[in-house]
């Protein structure tokens, strides 16, 4: 397991139209992602079974949890318990550090 992680070593994967995200660090316990969005992009409201926690590093987000809407900014965070639908759209070009409780081995 690497413990000393340098952004620039870790490639960008394409996921959908205007979103990419580097897998920066995870166990079987938790993962660490960086999300980064264009203006406009969707991440689609979708579940899973992991805790999510979120950090705006950039950018502007509509963020969707169970149906209430928040705009989120640099410095803001939001949290998704276990199995809730969530979504953001971007509406300006944006970066989310995304952490998972457990990790998600479907990212892998």
């Amino acid at each position: 397991m690497q413990t000393l992680i340098q952004d620039q070593e870790i490639p960008w994967s394409d996921i959908e139209p205007g979103i990419q995200r580097k897998i920066m660090a995870h166990n079987d316990q938790m993962m660490l992602v960086k999300v980064n969005f264009v203006q406009g992009a969707i991440g689609t409201l979708h579940h899973h079974p992991h805790t999510q926690a979120s950090y705006v590093s950039k950018g502007k987000f509509e963020v969707s949890i169970s149906g209430v809407k928040k705009i989120l900014q640099a410095g803001d965070v939001y949290f998704v318990p276990s199995h809730e639908i969530h979504g953001v759209i971007c509406l300006e070009d944006g970066e989310l550090i995304d952490v998972f409780n457990p990790a998600r081995e479907d990212f892998l």
